[in-house]
């Protein structure tokens, strides 16, 4: 048989102080701030996409290419979403009237 330590054996030890989480330290500099309050109003919404710029890009875009990313730009903005999934890019598609073509019959071998 292997003496196997008791739990009662084992030394435990508590490196904090004090507890910290229940002194709220952030109460104290309020008190003592004395500079000037910035903030007058509401925050406004910073704008941080940027437009697109066809320009700015090494090849010349199609029409059609141009206009189905203004129309995801235009989306992501009014849904707020940066990273649309890809039902969302199918619904943008589709809403520029994008169809899928019918399949076409492959053509059978003649004896």
């Amino acid at each position: 048989m292997v003496d196997e330590a008791l739990p009662s054996a084992l030394a435990t030890t508590d490196r904090r102080l004090k507890d910290r989480r229940t002194a709220d330290r952030r109460k104290n500099a309020e008190e003592t701030y004395t500079g000037e309050e910035r903030r007058t109003g509401p925050r406004r919404k910073v704008e941080r996409r940027r437009m697109i710029d066809p320009t700015t890009c090494e090849r010349d875009y199609s029409d059609d290419e141009i206009e189905f990313m203004k129309a995801m730009d235009d989306y992501k903005r009014k849904s707020g979403r940066a990273f649309p999934t890809w039902s969302e890019v199918l619904e943008v598609v589709r809403a520029l009237g994008y169809n899928r073509p019918q399949a076409v019959p492959a053509l059978q071998p003649q004896d």
